[in-house]
């Protein structure tokens, strides 16, 4: 297996964030208005919470982000290298705030951790592979 390194991964979060983004701000201007979304708590925690679930279905379903399997990145389970669990998929998840609290050293730790897994990876037993350019999905 050839582990997904520091800055593929950023490069496929960048992918992303731009995305969600591109998708999430206009609906959420649309609902809740131009200075209510900026202000809403409810609109914070939508902006929260709908990026989370789109992220853990496109895990579940693609074993990748939009971002990641452009670049040919995916998620398995560090025992073997299968697909991960539902449950693994959502302590990910989770695992990125625990991952970022400190300074994002937890997402930082891919760099160095020898089978390039962040705090998140290692929290949920899963890895992120680069697949050979002639897998099909």
């Amino acid at each position: 297996m050839q582990y997904g390194g520091f800055w593929l991964r950023l490069l496929a979060g960048v992918i992303d964030t731009l995305l969600l983004m591109a998708v999430l701000t206009p609906g959420i201007t649309l609902v809740f208005g131009q200075s209510l979304a900026q202000s809403s708590l409810l609109a914070k925690a939508v902006s929260y919470l709908l990026p989370a679930i789109a992220v853990i279905i496109f895990w579940v379903q693609r074993s990748a982000t939009p971002g990641k399997s452009l670049l040919r990145l995916r998620i398995v389970n560090a025992d073997g290298g299968g697909t991960p669990t539902k449950r693994q998929l959502v302590v990910r998840y989770l695992g990125y705030y625990i991952a970022t609290l400190p300074l994002f050293l937890g997402l930082f730790w891919i760099a160095w951790d020898p089978r390039k897994q962040g705090w998140h990876d290692k929290l949920s037993q899963t890895l992120v592979v680069r697949d050979p350019p002639n897998r099909r999905t």
